[in-house]
């Protein structure tokens, strides 16, 4: 049956071409939300310029016809601006007097119900709207478009059982076929079904299940940085694969993605030379006041943002090492950045650009919104390898959650591409606090 959606600005602002996601269902835009639009356009980041992006759509749309009285959109459905009836606003309850534009739209929806003989479903991506809505007997959801079961989420990795012979074959002739359906890229383990003892690594190569084993860990490490158990072994593999565009590592905090991507990274840059420049980039997501607040220059200001880059940078060019000079402690990464081998800088100066032959890595991907993904994804020219990490529990965005995030929605849409590959790292080598505070608190 045909519903008529009712939509918050929130869900504007999180995905801008959201009017044309409900298939040939009807899309009301309560006439508030123009005005929120309006406020939310001279913000420089990402929502002013998703509220921009709605107001030029609407622009475009309005020249089909008068918005107030409904157009026709491309899927079947129609699409409208609805006034607020002062009257159905008044009968509201007393206790909601505090948000006018809530209200409004929660006036709106009402007003529909009266009217359409079809369901009628307010969509907000704010909890407390929702349950105004369910207060006054509307139905209310949550945008779900681009929302990813995190109990489901691809983790990149399987446990097989095997026969003897399969392990054999895999080391004697370097690659065996298995049957299983199994993703590129992805990290196996396989275990002997008469010796469960007696296990391999392997990664699949392609979709048709073909199966190589991993290579040997060099005994050097990579850039210094040793991989310190199965999952850091399998991240390492894929960050150094040429064959693959695109890595994603999710995991807690203290699992190493962030120290894995950048030792990769360097090995690839200064060892190997595979590209030319390492280029990491945070987006920068406030948890008190904004940027602009803080004393210095630009590259001050973004010190305390960049800071835990800088640890990483510490930690493998072993300016931590006890007997250091003080003095000392960012020298390592400040060469490579004056040799042109590093550049870090905040994700807001990526939009736009054209990345060729970098090794690119987006560090706290989780606060990203699945449209900022893509942003970043196509910005990547040729020969450019790019990695996502993150991790989906800890997000300062108000406007993505831990299943609605950018980096999780592109594991799974992407877990079945040959050129991309996923880990989530689930054991902690920070320190043995680390951990055990991840677990316990």
């Amino acid at each position: 049956m045909k519903k008529a959606f009712v939509l918050d600005t929130n869900v504007l602002l999180h995905d801008p071409n959201a009017i044309f996601r409900f298939e040939d269902n009807d899309v009301v835009l309560p006439i508030t939300i123009i005005e929120e639009l309006d406020r939310f356009k001279k913000q420089p980041q990402e929502t002013g310029r998703n509220a921009r992006q709605v107001s030029r759509t609407l622009d475009e749309l309005r020249q089909q016809g008068p918005l107030i009285q409904g157009i026709q959109l491309s899927q079947g459905g129609v699409l409208q601006v609805a006034l607020c009836d002062r009257k159905t606003l008044r009968e509201l309850p007393p206790e909601l007097e505090g948000d006018q534009a809530d209200n409004a739209i929660l006036a709106v929806a009402l007003e529909r119900k009266q009217q359409c003989q079809c369901p009628v479903v307010l969509v907000s991506k704010d909890t407390n709207l929702r349950i105004k809505a369910d207060a006054l007997g509307l139905a209310a959801e949550d945008y779900e478009t681009d929302k990813v079961d995190l109990d489901e989420l691809y983790t990149g990795m399987a446990e097989l059982l095997v026969n003897t012979e399969v392990i054999s074959q895999l080391f004697q002739a370097g690659r065996v076929s298995l049957p299983n359906k199994l993703f590129p890229n992805q990290a196996l383990t396989l275990v002997d079904s008469l010796n469960p003892s007696h296990t391999a690594l392997a990664m699949v190569t392609n979709t048709q299940g073909e199966v190589v084993p991993l290579p040997k860990f060099p005994h050097n490490g990579i850039s210094r940085i040793q991989a310190r158990n199965r999952e850091q072994k399998f991240a390492f593999e894929l960050l150094l694969r040429d064959s693959i565009s695109l890595v994603t590592l999710v995991g807690k905090a203290g699992t190493g993605k962030t120290l894995l991507a950048i030792a990769a990274g360097l090995h690839k840059v200064a060892d190997e030379k595979r590209y030319s420049r390492l280029l990491i980039a945070r987006p920068i997501i406030p948890m008190g006041r904004d940027l602009g607040y803080l004393p210095g220059d630009v590259n001050e200001k973004l010190t305390p943002w960049m800071q835990p880059l800088y640890d990483n940078f510490d930690l493998i060019l072993g300016t931590q090492e006890a007997g250091k000079q003080p003095h000392h402690w960012r020298r390592g990464h400040e060469e490579l950045i004056d040799q042109g081998l590093l550049q870090i800088e905040p994700l807001t100066y990526i939009r736009g650009r054209t990345i060729p032959h970098q090794f690119l890595i987006v560090d706290e991907a989780q606060n990203l919104t699945p449209h900022e993904t893509k942003t970043i994804l196509t910005r990547a020219g040729e020969n450019t390898k790019v990695i996502l990490t993150g991790d989906p529990d800890q997000i300062d965005n108000p406007y993505v959650d831990a299943a609605s995030n950018g980096l999780t929605y592109v594991v799974e849409r992407f877990k079945g591409e040959t050129m991309a590959a996923h880990v989530t790292l689930q054991q902690g080598e920070r320190s043995a606090l680390a951990e055990r505070a991840a677990a316990l608190l």
